[in-house]
């Protein structure tokens, strides 16, 4: 990791606190080295592009018609009508990691009319979400290299898994009820590193590489707090407190399911 400092210097979206995916705003992912025992931290774009797109019109058209700055985990492979997704091949030879210290969502509640009835206007509250004690933590990730004529270069895009909300996410992002997929250290190098064999992978290693992608992190893990509706154009995220919001419910956390001890650090991956 002290190898990267360097390299990290030249990023040019480190001094903006929050990332809107709509503007295709630069971000940091992991992806394998050349010789695949290592990785690089690079920049991309988020917000996948395939190839075939010609310009940067057609490519901005493109992600807001198929919104790709995330893919659906359950669709890594296969559609719901069974076929292929717009995702395998990039499942297959180009997986990677998007590096995350915390994400935003809203929670929906309906106003209240004159006559105390929930009226279908909704109220929005933003919060940010975050990993206890973990500055930062990984989704998985599908990259593609697209060629911007605009700039005659090549440009890494990509979109990040979501799966399922979790108990306290379907509270918070509760108008869909996904969360992206967070992933512990060892299931994010198994993520990236797994390799196919002759451009192929097997039945058994596509099923792990979705049931990774999957990816539930229990509740207790998470951490939220209230922010100002104003991080769009302040592009920092302020903690702030809605008197008139009910907090939380928390009492399900001692009965959650816990799938995991305790969150491995790279120190507990064997490479």
């Amino acid at each position: 990791m002290k190898g990267l400092a360097k390299p990290v210097r030249n990023y040019d979206f480190l001094n903006v606190g929050v990332h809107n995916g709509f503007n295709y705003a630069p971000c940091a992912i992991l992806v394998p080295s050349e010789d695949g025992r290592d990785f690089d931290i690079v920049q991309a774009e988020w917000g996948y592009v395939p190839g075939y797109l010609k310009t940067r019109d057609e490519a901005n058209a493109f992600r807001r018609q198929y919104t790709t700055l995330n893919f659906k985990a359950e669709n890594l492979f296969v559609k719901e009508d069974g076929k292929r997704s717009m995702w395998a091949d990039a499942a297959v030879t180009r997986r990677c990691l998007v590096l995350s210290t915390g994400l935003v969502e809203s929670r929906h509640i309906p106003k209240i009319g004159k006559k105390g009835q929930e009226l279908k206007e909704m109220i929005k509250y933003p919060y940010v979400v975050g990993v206890k004690d973990h500055e930062y933590f990984w989704f998985p990730g599908l990259y593609n290299e697209w060629f911007d004529p605009e700039t005659g270069k090549w440009v890494k895009t990509v979109a990040f898994g979501v799966t399922k909300a979790n108990n306290v996410m379907s509270q918070i992002h509760n108008s869909k009820l996904r969360m992206p997929s967070i992933l512990t250290d060892d299931l994010a190098w198994e993520w990236m590193m797994t390799k196919p064999v002759d451009g192929k992978l097997a039945p058994n290693v596509e099923a792990r590489l979705s049931e990774i992608a999957l990816t539930q992190i229990p509740s207790r893990l998470l951490e939220a707090c209230t922010i100002d509706r104003n991080y769009r154009t302040a592009l920092e995220a302020t903690a702030f407190d809605y008197p008139e919001l009910a907090p939380l419910d928390m009492t399900f956390i001692d009965s959650e399911e816990l799938l995991f001890d305790h969150w491995p650090t790279m120190e507990d991956v064997k490479v």
